[in-house]
């Protein structure tokens, strides 16, 4: 078991830092499941590197998104010993210098492979690909890759370690096909085509991508030793997606996103949803009423009423389009196309500075991508560019006034900055007195609100405003409506 190191000092200390780490990156660990994992490591034999790292994510990890940047970092915090070469598992310091063999002198690191060599080194790895990843010589081979490649010279004359001239050299995109005849041979197939070649492919695809995430991960490691691990954590952990703020989404982020949201849509309508109180009467049930009082001679001692049924809401979703306020908009066209399935009746409005109905781009089997290039195509929301919502709200009232109603929930998705137009209070007042339920998310940090010509204040003054910057703020929201 190792307890210490030379420099880190007790495990304790380095358990405590890893899990304040992954709260710095966003993870939800709270103190008891700190002490959980403290507990889980008393019971395991420390020594067992990938033991250990089961053991924290099982009681550290509560989403599957949330694994990637677990890994990164444990990485970081416990990365392989190196003693004596490659392969031997254990905890690492929590910071400053790891005690490792000094890297080879720069004109070795960054000396040309010969030919021969590198088509042996080559021949390794396919081996290795066509193997099992999870075997110690897979990331040994991937850590001593790194070592021979992956240090070059860097800007302002200092040496670094880099994924590229190691991926660079060996190529493994390269090695598919060779694998491929390789791996359809030993299955006594002389020709390719059809399932067997397609599983193959995809073992050997999911191999390499392994490979690549190991290399990655030996030079986020080597760095962290150079430069400290708090340092590369910040720089290499991306948040997960629940805390990506919605205003700097990338289209990637986007795509991922649409799994988070579904959930969160069937969560939104069931607390919108009119429920039935405990203890309300409801209407009389004739029949069973008079068919119970055939058993008392006909008097009617026992009276049976009708349940109250609880009613699927309508929606009404006023969204900003402006381009301040872009990546939200499309986090709010996602969110609309899922309450669709879960209301009775949904109607989506889009506007900069005038508002028009954007309800027929959510037909059923429509995708969000091609609702948003039809928004910008088709829909009428814009006169000059500038966002005015006092002239939405006015118009809003005067086209569509009969969209809400006594059942109806009016949901307002934007930033509340008006360029300093008039705010129409009374108008929206109006608005939000005709509707059942009326709520504003505001994707701008609260302090930011008021500053400029941002009018969010007053606006919450008359619809209850939310900050809603992210998924998990979104999903806090949803569980505070009463």
């Amino acid at each position: 078991m190792i307890e210490q190191d030379g420099k880190g000092g007790p495990l304790l200390d380095r358990h405590v830092a890893f899990v304040h780490a992954l709260r710095e990156a966003g993870l939800p660990v709270s103190l008891a499941e700190g002490l959980d994992a403290a507990k889980a490591l008393t019971v395991i034999d420390l020594a067992e590197r990938e033991t250990l790292r089961e053991a924290y994510a099982a009681t550290l990890v509560k989403r599957l998104q949330h694994r990637p940047g677990f890994d990164a970092l444990f990485d970081l915090w416990f990365p392989p010993v190196i003693s004596g070469g490659y392969g031997t598992a254990g905890p690492a310091p929590t910071g400053g210098r790891a005690e490792r063999p000094p890297p080879p002198e720069p004109s070795e690191a960054s000396a040309p492979p010969d030919p021969s060599e590198l088509a042996e080194l080559r021949e390794r790895l396919a081996d290795l690909l066509m193997g099992d990843p999870d075997d110690p010589a897979f990331r040994a081979f991937a850590r001593s890759m790194v070592e021979r490649f992956g240090k070059i010279q860097a800007a302002g004359n200092r040496q670094s370690w880099f994924s590229f001239p190691v991926l660079r050299a060996l190529s493994p995109q390269t090695l598919i096909a060779r694998m491929l005849d390789r791996l359809l041979a030993e299955q006594g197939r002389a020709e390719r085509g059809g399932l067997p070649e397609k599983l193959a492919r995809h073992q050997i695809s999911r191999n390499i991508r392994k490979f690549e995430e190991a290399v990655a991960s030996d030079v986020r490691r080597r760095i962290a030793e150079e430069s400290g691990i708090e340092r590369i954590a910040k720089a290499t952990v991306a948040p997960p997606i629940d805390r990506v703020d919605f205003l700097r989404m990338t289209k990637d982020e986007l795509a991922r996103l649409r799994r988070e949201v579904y959930p969160l849509a069937r969560r939104l309508a069931t607390r919108l949803t009119v429920k039935q109180k405990r203890g309300h009467r409801g209407r009389l049930d004739f029949r069973r009423t008079v068919r119970a009082s055939l058993s008392t001679g006909g008097v009617p001692l026992t009276t049976h009423l009708r349940p109250r049924r609880p009613h699927k809401p309508e929606l009404v979703i006023l969204c900003d389009a402006s381009d301040s306020v872009a990546a939200f908009s499309h986090f709010t066209l996602l969110l609309t196309f899922a309450l669709r399935e879960q209301f009775t009746k949904v109607r989506a409005f889009a506007f900069v500075d005038i508002v028009d109905e954007i309800t027929t781009l959510f037909h059923p089997g429509a995708d969000v991508l091609d609702a948003v290039l039809r928004l910008t195509k088709e829909a009428d929301i814009t006169r000059f560019g500038r966002t005015n919502y006092g002239h939405v709200f006015t118009t809003f009232a005067e086209r569509y006034g009969d969209a809400i109603g006594p059942r109806t929930s009016l949901l307002i998705l934007g930033d509340a900055r008006s360029n300093y137009q008039p705010p129409a209070l009374e108008t929206l007042g109006r608005l939000a007195a005709e509707a059942r339920h009326a709520y504003w998310l505001n994707p701008e940090p609260r302090p930011q609100w008021d500053t400029g010509d941002s009018v969010a204040t007053s606006y919450a003054g008359i619809v209850p405003m939310h900050e809603c910057r992210n998924v998990t703020q979104l999903a806090t929201f949803i569980e505070d409506l009463a």
